[in-house]
């Protein structure tokens, strides 16, 4: 039953003479108090103690019993040191705060403390640090499956983190997230080396990004080398705390949004729309070209073609005609009335060929002024019958 101060005959913590008693005993302190409202003595705390154990143990428990007695505590003190670790953790065991090695789940065994300590680090476990804004913390997301909670503040923004100097001196306006965990190789590491694990990543992303984009340029930052960011602050990164020896593996580094300044980013648009339109007119600019060089270009190779074909064959009939000459007038000097009569036949045959004739008899020689022929080209159409 808890002490009560308070006075009154029906109170058991009253002396016969009405003084309110304290939980030892004595008086409850003030003018009328026994002591003047003075702590207990230690002494007679003890001996009052001491009395109340000789009381409790048997009238025969000697020395041999207060030895049992402390082999029992010091037994149960023993098998207080056995300990479980989660199948998500790795446990550090420490002796008089020295680091002696580490355990996997299941159940193991330590010394106890004051002499012994266990230190449990939930390797598995993926954190979360962002850099450039402020939202629900870290374990809170990761419960939620990376989506912030309904009963969370609203994410801050965080200019003096996210505004970065680019290589060509504009400003980016860039938000990430790291997504990290404990090293299963090294959680020493991250238990003893650094005084501040969470700080620490968050210092090394930030650096790390700020000297990435300070050697890139931010319309490569806005547009193409976006997801060339990603994996190099991952490596530089990893590269940095692996020499602090900090026990952090850094599992991925994700680019949120990068923009330009809330003042300048009407004119970064306009810029980039121009830039835009500028390449895409000389992308149709290129297609035409390539559209029209070749047809173009076959078009050449058809009229020099049809020059080099009309150069071969006037050549060819030029010397086809001189040959033929050359033969004829061998042919002439052999028989030269013959040769003539034969040119002649053959010329009228080739202009009278395909005209109309009408045939004249010579009158002198008693002939009709009209000799009648037979018209044979007019029965050429008929062909068997069917005209």
């Amino acid at each position: 039953m808890p002490w009560s101060n308070q006075g009154g005959p029906g109170n058991r913590n009253n002396d016969p003479s009405g003084q309110p008693q304290g939980p030892w005993g004595q008086g409850s302190g003030g003018s009328g108090g026994g002591n003047n409202g003075q702590p207990p003595d230690l002494e007679e705390l003890l001996r009052r103690s001491q009395d109340a154990l000789n009381q409790l143990l048997p009238s025969n428990f000697g020395g041999n019993g207060m030895m049992i007695l402390a082999l029992v505590g010091l037994l149960a003190w023993l098998l207080s040191g056995f300990y479980t670790v989660g199948p998500n953790e790795i446990g550090l065991n420490l002796v008089f705060g020295k680091y002696l090695g580490k355990t996997q789940a299941g159940l193991n065994y330590n010394l106890p403390a004051p002499i012994g300590d266990v230190t449990k680090l939930a390797v598995t476990d993926r954190n979360v640090t962002d850099v450039g804004f402020h939202g629900e913390p870290s374990a809170e997301r990761h419960r939620n499956n990376g989506q912030p909670h309904a009963s969370q503040p609203q994410i801050a923004e965080a200019p003096e983190e996210s505004l970065m100097l680019t290589g060509d001196e504009n400003i980016a306006d860039i938000k990430f997230r790291v997504v990290w965990q404990i090293d299963p190789a090294k959680p020493e590491d991250y238990a003893f080396n650094v005084a501040n694990p969470r700080a620490t990543v968050k210092a090394v992303a930030e650096s790390a990004m700020r000297e990435i984009v300070g050697q890139s340029q931010i319309q490569k930052i806005l547009t193409a080398d976006r997801k060339l960011i990603e994996p190099a602050c991952q490596q530089l990164m990893q590269k940095v705390l692996d020499d602090y020896h900090s026990g952090v593996m850094v599992l991925q580094v994700l680019l949120l949004s990068v923009d330009p300044p809330q003042s300048v980013i009407a004119a970064f648009r306009d810029v980039t729309a121009a830039q835009q339109d500028l390449q895409r007119l000389g992308n149709e600019a290129e297609a035409y070209a390539n559209r029209v060089v070749p047809e173009a270009r076959g078009a050449a190779a058809r009229i020099i073609q049809e020059a080099e074909a009309y150069r071969e064959q006037t050549v060819a009939e030029a010397r086809g005609q001189a040959g033929r000459f050359d033969k004829i007038y061998a042919q002439y000097k052999n028989a030269p009335s013959l040769t003539r009569q034969r040119l002649y036949i053959e010329t009228m045959e080739r202009v009278l060929g395909g005209a109309e004739k009408v045939v004249i008899d010579d009158p002198s020689k008693g002939g009709a002024s009209v000799a009648p022929f037979l018209p044979l080209p007019a029965f050429a159409p008929f062909q068997g019958g069917q005209k």
